[in-house]
């Protein structure tokens, strides 16, 4: 059964940093396109950041040039590298997998910026 873990939510201030984590427990992990989507309170999930299983990125113009989505093939892990965090990315952050009609979520993880 594919499995998706994702870790790294935190409370940080803002400017700050994080760097989110995706491990997924799944054969051919390469085959896979991987998104980060995000959900706040009374908020619709939303695409965050997208790579395709050839290494192909895209962002929501909200996180463009803060983020940067990427991933390990061999670690079967997805990362999202969140700089510049404002009060506005506060989020449950959750990662997706998706292969044909397979699409793989998470439980996802808590980020808060605040001072």
């Amino acid at each position: 059964q594919v499995q998706v873990v994702e870790s790294g939510g935190d409370l940080v201030q803002p400017g700050g940093s994080l760097r989110l984590s995706c491990a997924a427990s799944v054969s051919f992990f390469r085959l896979y396109d991987m998104g980060w989507y995000r959900q706040a309170p009374g908020n619709q999930r939303e695409l965050v950041a997208k790579i395709t299983s050839g290494g192909l990125p895209d962002y929501a113009n909200s996180v463009k040039g803060r983020f940067t989505i990427s991933r390990d093939n061999a670690k079967n892990t997805g990362y999202l590298q969140m700089n510049s965090l404002k009060p506005e990315d506060t989020a449950v952050y959750y990662c997706n997998l998706e292969f044909v009609s397979r699409s793989v979520w998470g439980q996802g993880t808590q980020v808060t910026v605040s001072s």
